[in-house]
């Protein structure tokens, strides 16, 4: 004899079910605000996107010694914007040389310069751990009006991290590809993002060593544009040194600066963007200069 699925304990049983699939059923992903922030940080874990009202970024003028390819990336982002074909780009070299803050004073100023047929630009940071999810930002991003810029700072990969393939698929691999209104930039101390160890060890191993090594170099293949960072020198690091002074109007001797400057670096046995930038936030501090 069948159940009276009408009665009422059936309907209340029906109910309870219903509300129990309905907890367990997994979130879908929240759409995001766009016009809250023109910078947002991606949440894996709940596969969302956080604005960021202010963005921690240095202005472009101050960027110094990286010229060339300051210019490059400001070309292929301002091309980018105006919906023309436009290069993923590894930003790679040496550290403190201003990497990642190239990358957030390039997105500042095309949104502050932007052409009358451009898009204003959203920046949107991934962090390295959460590399395996770049599909599913990919998925959120895809049918949007707007155009981005993901950025993952620090990019490399470890001997047992295979995370590397979905990178490789999102940006070219894939059946569906990377977005039309997306571009994908990262900066790395290593030009081919993984440890020379671990493509030793795939030749070492692999039934056809060419092969296995050509599919991790193949990594930085799929960024069409290589900025290289190189040690800056000594008139460079004073450059930079200088264009802080200048712009923050630290008032002091300039000679005095220039000897302290120099001593500084020897000190930390560096000359780069990130040690002038230490040695200026060192020289406001005695100065009483609030920065």
């Amino acid at each position: 004899m069948s159940a009276d699925l009408t009665s009422p304990e059936s309907m209340a049983l029906l109910k309870r079910i219903a509300d129990a699939l309905e907890r367990i059923a997994p979130a879908g992903t929240p759409q995001a605000d766009f016009a809250a922030a023109d910078a947002f940080v991606w949440h894996a874990a709940a596969r969302r996107l956080s604005p960021v009202p202010k963005v921690n970024r240095v202005e472009m003028t101050l960027l110094r010694g990286i010229d060339r390819v300051r210019d490059q990336l400001a070309e292929n982002t301002a091309r980018f914007a105006r919906g023309l074909p436009a290069n993923n780009a590894l930003l790679w070299g040496a550290r403190g040389m201003g990497k990642s803050s190239l990358v957030k004073a390039v997105h500042a100023e095309i949104n502050a310069t932007k052409a009358a047929d451009a898009r204003a630009l959203k920046l949107i940071e991934i962090h390295r751990e959460d590399i395996e999810t770049l599909p599913d930002l990919m998925g959120l991003l895809r049918s949007d009006p707007h155009r981005f810029i993901v950025f993952c700072d620090d990019l490399s990969f470890d001997a047992d991290d295979t995370s590397y393939k979905s990178l490789k698929a999102v940006l070219e691999g894939g059946i569906e590809g990377r977005p039309d209104n997306v571009i994908f930039y990262a900066t790395s101390n290593r030009r081919h993002l993984l440890p020379r160890d671990m493509m030793e060890n795939e030749r070492s191993t692999a039934i056809n060593p060419g092969e296995a090594v050509e599919e991790k170099v193949s990594l930085s293949d799929r960024f069409g544009l290589w900025l290289g960072f190189h040690k800056c020198s000594q008139d460079e690091y004073l450059d930079m040194v200088f264009g802080y002074v200048d712009h923050l109007g630290l008032d002091a001797d300039r000679d005095a600066i220039r000897a302290e400057a120099l001593e500084w670096a020897t000190t930390r046995g560096a000359r780069s963007g990130r040690t002038a930038w230490q040695f200026i936030q060192d020289l406001a501090g005695r100065l009483g200069k609030a920065i």
